[in-house]
């Protein structure tokens, strides 16, 4: 099985590839982690990706996309992955499936979760409060301001992803804001949906659109 997980930030996509990670088997492929073991190991492409970070420059996106085919290929890949920090743009997405359709290779779903942004806000700003009325130390991604702008990119670049991926009929939307038991049952239920699944038979045509869940 081979997902993408959608969402803006503090959407909880890490907390529900894990148990994806746990019940399917799965690995879970962060780009980042990926072009820092191309770095490190030296390889070609990995060379090319640190000249352009020592530049300040974005890796581009052809060499993410080599990287991420070299990592697929490793036998612990096989039974499936989920991609962590990528695509994050349209035309990433596209560089994605050209690449997996030389490899006879598709995506089986592209899980979205959906959030109430302002309810992310609001949640954070509280947090803050919080560990500034115990005199704890804040983590690094506590900060209103930040998430503000994080949220706006992800609207600008990212959020465009969702009509490109529901017009391949490869979208599953998931209610991100109920509790993380729920939120991870509804994607169970929608990636039952999906063509060839061992744990359920195939849909209706009626089934087999966007499910918002939990029900």
């Amino acid at each position: 099985m081979r997902l993408i997980l959608l969402g803006p930030p503090g959407a909880g996509k890490g907390t529900q590839a894990k148990h994806l990670v746990a019940k399917h088997g799965l690995v879970q492929l962060s780009t980042g982690d990926m072009l820092r073991a191309a770095v490190k190991a030296g390889t070609s492409i990995g060379l090319r990706a640190k000249d352009a970070m020592a530049r300040g420059e974005l890796v581009p996106d052809d060499l993410v996309v080599a990287i991420i085919s070299a990592r697929i290929d490793q036998p612990d890949a096989r039974n499936g992955f989920i991609l962590d920090g990528f695509p994050r743009t349209v035309p990433q997405a596209h560089a994605l499936d050209q690449m997996l359709k030389e490899k006879g290779l598709k995506l089986d779903a592209v899980i979205e979760l959906k959030v109430d942004e302002e309810i992310l806000l609001s949640r954070i700003k509280k947090r803050v409060a919080e560990a500034a009325a115990r005199g704890a130390a804040l983590r690094p991604d506590d900060d209103p301001e930040v998430l503000a702008r994080r949220l706006l990119a992800y609207r600008e670049y990212t959020a465009p992803l969702v009509a490109y991926y529901r017009a391949q009929s490869v979208l599953r939307e998931v209610d991100g804001m109920a509790p993380v038991g729920q939120v991870a049952a509804a994607i169970d239920r929608g990636l039952n949906m999906v063509p060839g699944s061992q744990s359920s038979p195939k849909p209706s045509p009626k089934e087999a659109g966007p499910l918002l869940g939990p029900e």
